[in-house]
């Protein structure tokens, strides 16, 4: 499955569900969706992520490179399991979302990042 991705808006915040895989050749258009959004801090909700791989790490570490602030809510076990082998578990923050309802994503504004 392409990524895609959800958005919410808060304040200069933005909140976006990945869905799908942030792999190679997709890994452009995470970072287009991202940037397009033109705010400085920037919630990656991974719960449905089921794979990300060395050009999915890359754009990760791209974005906050580029003076992004990034948290990586509600990762897999898989995606958890990358960012710790590759020991970004200690640069990224990383949450668990208390609630589902706290990132909670409304259907009609789906953001394609994947063809």
């Amino acid at each position: 499955m392409p990524i895609s991705a959800n958005e919410k808006n808060i304040r200069e915040s933005v909140t976006l569900r990945c869905h799908g895989r942030i792999v190679r050749g997709e890994e452009t258009k995470l970072l287009c969706a991202v940037l397009k959004r033109k705010v400085r801090e920037i919630t990656l909700d991974l719960r449905e992520v089921t794979e990300i791989d060395a050009a999915g790490i890359g754009a990760l570490v791209s974005l906050q490179a580029s003076g992004i602030y990034l948290t990586l809510a509600n990762p897999t076990a898989t995606v958890r399991e990358v960012l710790r082998l590759t020991k970004l578990d200690s640069v990224f923050e990383i949450v668990e979302a208390q609630k589902s309802s706290e990132l909670a994503i409304c259907p009609d504004q789906l953001v394609a990042v994947a063809s």
